[in-house]
């Protein structure tokens, strides 16, 4: 495979990754999640793939608006590095969030398929006006 193939198949990783936020489709995201998936809190913390669907499967969280844009990705061998930002708009837990916030993602290839092994987000910040 060349890079802008690798770079595309990602996309359209992230892409399945976006819409199974705004459908709430557990199944889907686990599916694009690593069994090794990390994701880096804002204190510091991590949680794991079960913590994160766990966090997703109690039915309060919505989204009307889920995002990713400004992808920067760079492929090493069966890894890519995906610098992006992210754009969340939706009710969790009976309390409204809508923000934007620069994040960082890697994929690694397993099996020939892109999962997401880690991501981590830089702190929340009011949205502007460039994004959806």
């Amino acid at each position: 495979m060349t890079a802008q193939t690798d770079v595309a198949a990602v996309l359209a990783t992230e892409s399945r990754w976006v819409q199974a936020h705004l459908d709430m489709d557990l199944e889907a995201i686990a599916n694009i999640l690593s069994d090794a998936y990390r994701q880096l809190q804002p204190d510091g913390s991590t949680i794991n793939k079960a913590q994160l669907l766990a966090s997703y499967s109690s039915g309060e969280r919505h989204w009307e608006i889920a995002a990713s844009s400004e992808h920067d990705i760079r492929i090493i061998n069966d890894v890519a590095i995906m610098l992006a930002r992210w754009r969340g708009k939706g009710v969790n837990a009976g309390e409204a969030f809508d923000y934007t916030a620069p994040f960082l993602c890697i994929y690694v290839r397993e099996a020939g398929a892109w999962k997401q092994y880690l991501d981590a987000s830089m702190p929340a910040q009011a949205p502007t006006d460039n994004m959806v």
